[in-house]
């Protein structure tokens, strides 16, 4: 089960994108699939198929975003946070083996089409969460545990609005 959490960019992005769908693309095709309609036989009819197959697509995400931001719990940055990692932290992680990493720690729905974030659900994220600065901590995964220490916590204070 994934973790109703989602920070208010991008609870604001998804809403964006629901909004655009349902007010812009879907009449847009809904027009397409209408006028391929007007020309007679569907079964033949490519723009037909085409378009309609468009439309379910779209109408398949309106659902799903409709259903996400109903249950999403948007959490704002906090000063209390400071200075540990908690939902919606930036992070500095190095490895023994010298590898840095910055990532930042946000709900499931804000992990798409971004980098350097990582989903609160993550062995990575369950591993981060109340640590601090200095603190080393191990993650588990498939490929066996590796050990980690945090260079830096921030957080994006804009993330508030």
């Amino acid at each position: 089960m994934k973790t109703p959490l989602i920070t208010r960019k991008g609870y604001l992005k998804l809403k964006q994108e629901l909004d655009y769908l349902w007010r812009e693309e879907r009449p847009e095709i809904t027009k397409k699939v209408t006028w391929a309609a007007s020309l007679g036989d569907r079964s033949e009819n490519a723009d037909y198929q085409y378009n309609k197959k468009n439309l379910r697509e779209i109408d398949r995400r309106v659902r799903y975003l409709s259903k996400c931001l109903e249950r999403l719990k948007i959490v704002d940055y906090n000063p209390q946070q400071e200075g540990k990692v908690f939902f919606g932290a930036w992070v500095e992680i190095e490895n023994h083996d010298g590898k840095v990493l910055t990532l930042r720690l946000v709900g499931y729905d804000e992990i798409f089409d971004q980098k350097n974030v990582i989903s609160i659900d993550s062995p990575m994220a369950r591993a981060l969460v109340g640590k601090q600065e200095d603190d080393e901590f191990a993650v588990k995964t498939e490929l066996g545990t590796k050990e980690w220490w945090i260079n830096r916590i921030w957080y994006d204070t804009t993330d508030k609005l």
